[in-house]
This record gives C-alpha cells, sequence and structure tokens, in this order.
C-alpha cells in the first residue's frame, strides 16, 4: 500500500490532526528522554564526570573534552565502526551539542511527530524515527568514505536532527499542503518547508562545510523517512509488533 491509496490524504486535514503529543504518546517520550539526557549529562559534567578523548590527527595530539553520556554515546567511524561500538548508531540520536540544538530539535519534534505518529501507529513510529537517525550516520559515514569535508573519522555526531528530518519528510508527504508557521510568523506549507530545508542542507554538504557532517546525517534521515513512508511494507517488516491504521 502507497501514500496515494489513502482517502485520507485527498481531503483536508481535520482540526485534531495538529493537536500537541498526548501523555502517552512516542513523541512526548522522545521529548522528555532527549531533554532528560541532555540536562543529565551536564549536571554530571559540573559535578567532574567529564571524560577527555585523545586522538592523533596529522601528527598532532587532539584533546576532545566530552560530558560522560556524550563521551559514550557520540557515533563517529573510530568507535562506531573501528571499534565496533555499534550502540553509538542509536545514543547519538539522544545527545545534543548545545541548549539551542536541542531546542530547535524538540520544537521541530512537537509539532511534527504527532501527525507521523497518528498516521503511522505509536508502535510503528519508533522504529521510524530511530531507522531514520541510522540513515543520518550512514550518510555521514558515506561522506566520510568518500573524503568529503568531514575531514576525520574521530570527528563526532550527535543530535535528533536526522531522525526529525526523517520525520518532516514524512509529514511532507502525508499531508503536503498544512501550513506551518516559520519561526512563527511566516505561514508556509509543508511541502515547501521541507525542500527548503533539504536545499539547505545540500548546499552545505557541497560548498559551506562547516558543518557537513551534521548536514549529511540531515540528508540521511531525509532519504530513509521518504523510502520508509512510501514503502510501508518495509518499516512493517521491520516493526512487525505494529500494524498501521487511519488515524482518523
Amino acid at each position: 500500500m502507497t501514500l496515494e491509496d489513502w482517502d485520507y490524504l485527498n481531503r483536508p486535514l481535520p482540526r485534531s490532526a495538529y493537536r500537541g503529543p498526548g501523555m502517552a504518546s512516542v513523541t512526548l517520550w522522545l521529548i522528555a528522554v532527549n531533554v532528560a539526557v541532555y540536562l543529565l549529562d551536564h549536571l554530571l559534567m559540573r559535578m567532574g564526570w567529564g571524560y577527555v578523548l585523545t586522538v592523533r590527527s596529522g601528527g598532532q595530539t587532539i584533546e576532545l573534552p566530552f560530558p560522560p553520556l556524550e563521551f559514550w554515546g557520540h557515533f563517529s567511524e573510530w568507535l562506531a565502526i573501528g571499534n565496533l561500538q555499534l550502540w553509538r548508531f542509536i545514543t547519538f540520536q539522544f545527545l545534543h551539542a548545545n541548549v539551542d540544538h536541542l531546542i530547535f530539535n524538540m520544537i521541530a519534534l512537537f509539532f511534527f511527530g504527532p501527525l507521523v505518529e497518528a498516521y503511522l501507529t505509536p508502535r510503528m513510529f519508533l522504529p521510524f524515527y530511530l531507522l531514520c537517525g541510522i540513515g543520518g550516520a550512514m550518510m555521514y559515514l558515506l561522506l566520510l568514505l568518500m573524503g568529503w569535508r568531514i575531514g576525520a573519522a574521530w570527528v563526532p555526531l550527535v543530535g535528533a536532527s536526522a531522525g526529525i528530518f526523517g520525520v518532516l519528510i514524512a509529514a511532507a508527504r502525508i499531508a503536503p499542503d498544512a501550513v506551518a508557521l516559520v519561526m512563527g510568523v511566516f505561514p508556509m506549507r509543508l511541502r515547501t518547508l521541507s525542500y527548503l530545508f533539504i536545499c539547505y542542507a545540500i548546499f552545505t554538504v557541497l560548498f559551506r562545510g562547516s558543518n557537513a557532517g551534521g548536514e549529511a546525517a540531515h540528508l540521511g534521515g531525509a532519504a530513509v523517512g521518504y523510502l520508509l513512508i512510501e514503502w510501508t511494507p518495509l518499516l512493517e517488516r521491520v516493526a512487525w509488533f505494529g500494524r498501521r491504521a487511519p488515524p482518523f
């Protein structure tokens, strides 16, 4: 079954589609976990639980300070692949570089997550979200293997952005003409908003390079999100314990 088989897409979205996440929703739990991890990590850092990762690069020794959870959870090719610390494909998705990074991601998840969660059902939404995040890590690895702008195998990757880009693309496919307020002021259709974010990510990867790894992860998450929302049987095979049902 594809998106085009759903009459839901051919009629205006009911107002209930725009409500925030309920107390038992996966979206709310994801937001809570992300915020809790950030606060706990920085609390532990203030208590002296920080770590330093020492790497050799270009004949120099570089010391990278990390809060404890970020030290054990961030993603890099050196640790995730070279040292077989495969849990990092998941854990990096719950870590954030700073409070602005956290707030922006959680606001986006709050507004777009409930729509996709309702469409897929909560049991399908969680693996969808995590797979989009993994897709972000895979795209990051691809650019690294190509020698494109990331620089070194130890460069860390953190953030929920890859999963959230997947959610944004899915929301734009489910309800392309739904209107979001950009920065709380400018109305824009979800389809247009998703195009703008994708174009910005591509531009950054190709020309700017300052956050090429992060923007590559955004593109990877968006690609997986598009694939899974277009071909839900693939997601159903991964999330065998949940079945999609029309939300309204």
